[in-house]
């Protein structure tokens, strides 16, 4: 396949290959460039990020996009202490926010999820922790970097879970996580960089971290 000529690869005003999805607005475009596969991995910005992949469940991405700085103001930037702490008049003020995605279920699992985080803390476990554990159960070796599996060259051959995503789902439902299944984990271990699966000519390829 030659780089540009698959319609799974689209080449922007600026000449550069994407993947297919980062073509319709200016934020999904710098979300594929500047974060999609990336890190950082501290705590809080994991926990955006999962919790971003539970409030998108029924929803495009580019939904959540939208609603992404109101997000992190309405959950104080995702610092899973504080978010702990959210209590019902928090649960009606998110609620009442036309800027949010209001959904009950899902505010209240990131408030659920923050407190099992705040546990876990608290036993020496970090996020980060369970997910290196996820990925090398699935034969990557611990620290090793993103799982060795070969490019994707189309959209049909990015699958939609893993065993490490199998696993990681697995570990935090035992713990009580909610909005968690293979699919969302799968999913958070694309955004947070455990999996880079931009296209091969996609000029991200190979920038994951």
């Amino acid at each position: 396949m030659a780089a540009g000529t698959h319609p799974d690869l689209i080449r922007g005003e600026d000449g550069v290959l994407r993947c297919w999805w980062a073509a319709p607005t200016p934020e999904l475009e710098r979300y594929h460039d500047q974060e999609w596969a990336r890190g950082p991995r501290d705590e809080p910005a994991l926990f955006e990020r999962l919790s971003l992949e539970a409030f998108q469940a029924g929803l495009s991405w580019r939904i959540v996009l939208e609603r992404r700085d109101a997000l992190r103001e309405a959950f104080a930037g995702f610092d899973p202490v504080r978010v702990a702490t959210f209590t019902a008049h928090d649960v009606d003020r998110l609620l009442a926010d036309g800027r949010m995605i209001r959904n009950r279920a899902k505010i209240l699992a990131v408030i659920q999820n923050a407190g099992l985080l705040g546990e876990l803390h608290a036993r020496g476990t970090l996020l980060r922790d369970l997910t290196d554990a996820a990925t090398s159960s699935a034969s990557r070796p611990h620290g090793s970097g993103q799982a060795r599996v070969p490019a994707p060259r189309q959209r049909t051959d990015i699958p939609t879970t893993s065993a490490a995503a199998v696993h990681l789902a697995r570990d935090l439902r035992r713990l009580g996580w909610r909005f968690i299944g293979p699919t969302t984990a799968y999913a958070y271990l694309q955004a947070a960089g455990w999996v880079d699966d931009h296209l091969l000519g996609c000029h991200a390829r190979g920038h994951a971290t």
